[in-house]
């Protein structure tokens, strides 16, 4: 049996620039007909591409009739995984364009404060190539996937009041 190619997910020095911003995605979720975001919200873009009426499912008590955040992060996080593995294919010469993900994120209690959290479940598909391949792609996706990281490792964030108030000084 034939060796597979070893597939490295890591970037070259001249590609690896620590810590550098390379874009920012903005959206505004307003809380629409019920006030509240997840309910009725809407949510839009900062650059007017993105606008979407958000609905609670039947599943959770919600009339439905529309998408929900579990379904938006699911369909980021299976682009991202896609993209990551896709890139990855190509810069070891593997054919990979019939690549299909599949992301699942659950709304589920949370076991340590009895509140709500979320799981994540990819399904890939890589129709046409070897076994010992394929997983290693994965593998190696994984690594370089920025949602995978984010699930694995946590995500830096903040939360800060916007009082509309402006500058304290009145400038």
């Amino acid at each position: 049996m034939k060796k597979p190619k070893l597939l490295s997910a890591a970037l070259s020095s001249r590609e690896r620039n620590v810590d550098t911003e390379l874009y920012a995605g903005t959206v505004t979720v307003s809380g629409g007909g019920a006030g509240h975001g997840r309910a009725s919200g809407v949510v839009r873009s900062s650059d007017g591409f993105l606008a979407l009426e958000l609905r609670m499912p039947v599943e959770l008590g919600g009339d439905g009739g529309g998408t929900n955040p579990e379904q938006l992060f699911a369909a980021a996080y299976a682009a991202c995984f896609h993209g990551a593995l896709v890139s990855l294919a190509e810069r070891h010469g593997i054919a990979a364009g019939d690549a299909e993900v599949d992301a699942t994120v659950v709304f589920r209690r949370d076991p340590v404060d009895g509140l709500f959290n979320l799981a994540a479940r990819l399904r890939v598909r890589l129709p046409g190539l070897a076994e010992n391949v394929a997983r290693a792609l994965l593998r190696n996706a994984e690594r370089i996937c920025p949602y995978t990281k984010m699930a694995r490792q946590g995500i830096e964030f903040s939360v800060v009041l916007d009082t509309g108030a402006g500058p304290a000084d009145g400038s």
